[in-house]
């Protein structure tokens, strides 16, 4: 099959969790022997990385504007469509999916899919008109997708609910990981095996770093806390969190990572917070568990539907529940261990990008038979 992939910012991931998602999907797709296109903005999209034939890399010009990027970039993919011979059409994230009307205008006869990451409009950083919009999106999306794909069972259970549809779960899904020596973040940031806590994703506010810094100032401990990722379009969330950090020499920020150096990052962390006041299904999350990483996660469905009792939760936006959380695994490294092994058994079970692609490629299969 001809498969196009439309909404992510590219291929492979730098950051972002739908884009881990559809480099993962993608890879297991094209092993299958399928064919895939992926559109991605000019500067994001690495046609050099590509080494097989069957993934088409398709850079789209945009604009770095914060409430219109991807409607644009959404828009002038489907242009391109057009004039290409595809058996499915995938949109991934609901502000995308607002113009999956026009795929249908265009090209009726190609199905189309939509996978329902998460409820954008409950994060902070957008303003009431992108809000709007957004809502828009997820009703255009759940309504006129010829299958709706929903990553969590909380979405799962929304979408029935309110859009009385019949959506198929299937969730993220992450690879089990080689784990690697700490080298070159030795070297940079002077982070040895063991001797860090670690936070990886967007620096937006629902993500609750703040929660994480309030607490970690509070411990006395020698391991840092290193900090992962960068701001998207939220330069005034990313200003607080530094002047909160700006008197402890222990919290290091490193910028957005991807590859090698976030391999490393993972492999040799003590354990991973994860403070969100929201998600869909994080992939920063699972990937932790599959590095065998014990996690401190706050108590939304989405996290503890992931973890599933396999590790230490506190109450959301609860600094102070957080703060105790991280006394008790800092103090009880057999625990934080043991917590670490139930992480990783439950992604080989549950999580796995074998068993999540081809519940994928089946429904491809089933739309393009019909």
């Amino acid at each position: 099959m001809r498969i196009a992939f439309i909404g992510q910012k590219g291929w492979p991931a730098k950051t972002g969790g739908i884009e881990r998602h559809v480099e993962g999907l993608v890879t297991k797709l094209i092993q299958a022997g399928h064919e895939v296109f992926v559109y991605g903005q000019s500067g994001y999209n690495r046609r050099n990385l590509v080494k097989d034939k069957n993934l088409i890399l398709i850079n789209i010009p945009s604009l770095p504007l914060k409430n219109f990027e991807a409607i644009i970039r959404t828009f002038l993919s489907i242009i391109d469509l057009c004039f290409r011979k595809i058996d499915i059409i995938h949109f991934q994230s609901i502000g995308p999916a607002s113009l999956l009307p026009l795929v249908k205008i265009l090209k009726p006869r190609t199905p189309v899919v939509f996978t329902f990451h998460c409820q954008d409009y409950h994060h902070q950083k957008w303003g009431v008109f992108a809000r709007f919009y957004l809502k828009l999106g997820e009703k255009i999306g759940n309504r006129f997708a010829d299958q709706v794909i929903t990553i969590s069972q909380e979405l799962t259970e929304y979408t029935r609910n309110n859009y009385h549809n019949d959506p198929a779960y299937i969730p993220n899904g992450v690879f089990i990981p080689e784990k690697s020596e700490a080298k070159e973040i030795s070297a940079r940031w002077n982070l040895q095996p063991g001797s860090y806590i670690l936070w990886v994703g967007r620096l937006v506010r629902h993500k609750g770093v703040q929660y994480l810094l309030k607490a970690y100032q509070e411990i006395k401990t020698d391991k840092k806390l290193v900090i992962v990722g960068a701001g998207s379009y939220t330069d005034d969330y990313v200003k607080e969190l530094y002047e909160l950090a700006q008197d402890d020499e222990r919290i290091i920020f490193t910028g957005n990572q991807a590859g090698a150096t976030l391999n490393e990052l993972f492999s040799n962390a003590y354990l991973l917070v994860q403070p969100s006041e929201s998600e869909g299904l994080s992939i920063a999350l699972l990937e932790a568990m599959s590095y065998g990483l014990p996690c401190i996660i706050s108590d939304i469905p989405a996290n503890q539907e992931a973890m599933s009792g396999t590790g230490l939760t506190f109450k959301t936006k609860d600094y102070q529940d957080l703060k105790l959380k991280l006394e008790r695994l800092l103090a009880e490294p057999d625990e934080a261990k043991e917590l670490g092994a139930k992480a990783l058994a439950r992604v080989r079970q549950e999580y796995s990008w074998d068993d999540i692609s081809q519940q994928t490629i089946k429904i491809y299969e089933r739309l393009a038979n019909r």
